[in-house]
């Protein structure tokens, strides 16, 4: 069986190099032909020895995951479903903006966290990706979108790993794919734009602190324990306060001096004045310790198995400011490609489920959400 060459990173590939009894550079150099090119085919390699490209005829090869759709917003964002095989597929999205291109990859087909709020968890999960099967995700993006746009420039300037899956649960996979999006042999994207988003697998942040700091999104979505057990399962391993360390001790090592919080908006849930007032006072807690972040809130984009409703716009502005008011920076994201199901949340693709998802969120869900109603108005 050949090796698929999108596998490696660049110290990867030099090592596979090696074995064939070629020296380091020519890694570089097919390195940045398949990434920074977009070549697949090694007789385009045309300054790549004939022999090593006759030995690559018969080690290796460089395959991108086949494409079972592809749909474009109204507002330009793209999504494509790919095929990773075994009956499970894959979601990606691009984002574009003026001053910048986000590809959202994937990183799990399914995942096991189980987030009430997220149409991937409701799927249950199969597997982890491989690290070119994450990797292939922006190979593919970024050649097809030179083509699409007819420019020769880069389109993707910035990565996030927020698509299916929870990327630090697939840390094996995960670290070479950054590095290979870091590498400037690669895409050469600065570790400011690529960002890895976790629901809070506490010790694997540690991990990335040492091996590949980038961005930090943190899916936090409830100020408290109790409410944050229920929405992010994961929580019962790594609850608040711990997760809140985590964050600190990282921000020593990050690219950015802030971790972003991630805070999905759900009507009657997590969206009151007492929400707020305790998001504000986590926050102030943990800041005489060196927390610093942001928040980005998100409205949910619904669907039925949730059982939630999106917060209205008018409170989560209101919400918005109550953070602003007490000194925490915050946005609000702006829903895109909800018409292809893209948006935040949304991605769900095909997945052969392991893990008796439904019968976990059906317990899950004996736990009523009852929304709370605050005499306090926002």
């Amino acid at each position: 069986m050949t090796a698929n060459l999108l596998e490696f990173d660049l110290e990867g590939l030099a090592v596979f190099c090696d074995g064939l009894g070629e020296k380091r550079f020519r890694a570089t150099q097919l390195f940045r032909w398949i990434h920074q090119r977009g070549a697949s085919d090694f007789d385009q390699m045309s300054d790549l020895a004939k022999s090593l490209r006759q030995k690559l005829q018969s080690h290796a090869h460089v395959s991108a995951l086949p494409v079972i759709s592809q749909h474009i917003s109204q507002d330009g964002t793209i999504k494509w479903l790919f095929d990773v095989g075994d009956g499970n597929a894959i979601e990606s999205v691009f984002i574009p903006e003026d001053d910048r291109g986000t590809l959202c990859v994937s990183s799990q087909a399914g995942c096991a966290v189980g987030c009430r709020f997220c149409s991937t968890g409701h799927q249950g999960f199969s597997r982890n990706l491989t690290t070119g099967e994450i990797l292939a995700q922006l190979w593919f993006a970024e050649h097809f979108l030179r083509k699409h746009l007819k420019t020769d420039e880069r389109v993707i300037s910035n990565v996030v790993m927020m698509g299916m899956g929870e990327p630090l649960q697939n840390y094996s996979a995960l670290v070479p794919a950054l590095r290979t999006m870091l590498d400037d042999h690669g895409y050469g994207l600065s570790r400011r734009r690529v960002t890895v988003s976790t629901s809070g697998v506490v010790p694997m942040i540690e991990r990335l602190s040492a091996d590949c700091p980038v961005a930090l999104a943190v899916s936090l979505h409830a100020p408290n324990d109790a409410l944050r057990d229920n929405l992010v399962p994961l929580n019962r391993k790594y609850p608040l306060d711990e997760l809140m360390q985590s964050c600190i001790a990282y921000l020593a090592h990050a690219p950015r001096d802030f971790i972003t919080f991630e805070y999905c908006m759900l009507d009657g849930v997590n969206d009151q004045v007492e929400h707020a007032q305790q998001l504000i006072a986590l926050v102030q807690r943990h800041a005489r310790q060196g927390l610093r972040c942001k928040f980005n809130l998100i409205p949910f984009n619904p669907f039925p198995a949730s059982g939630l409703l999106r917060s209205p716009h008018a409170k989560v502005q209101a919400f918005a400011k109550l953070l602003q008011d007490a000194g925490l920076v915050t946005t609000v994201r702006k829903t895109r490609g909800d018409d292809i199901d893209a948006a935040c949340g949304q991605l769900a693709g095909d997945v052969k489920d392991r893990t008796q998802v439904q019968t976990r969120i059906a317990q899950q869900r004996t736990i009523t959400l009852v929304p709370v109603h605050s005499d306090k108005p926002l």
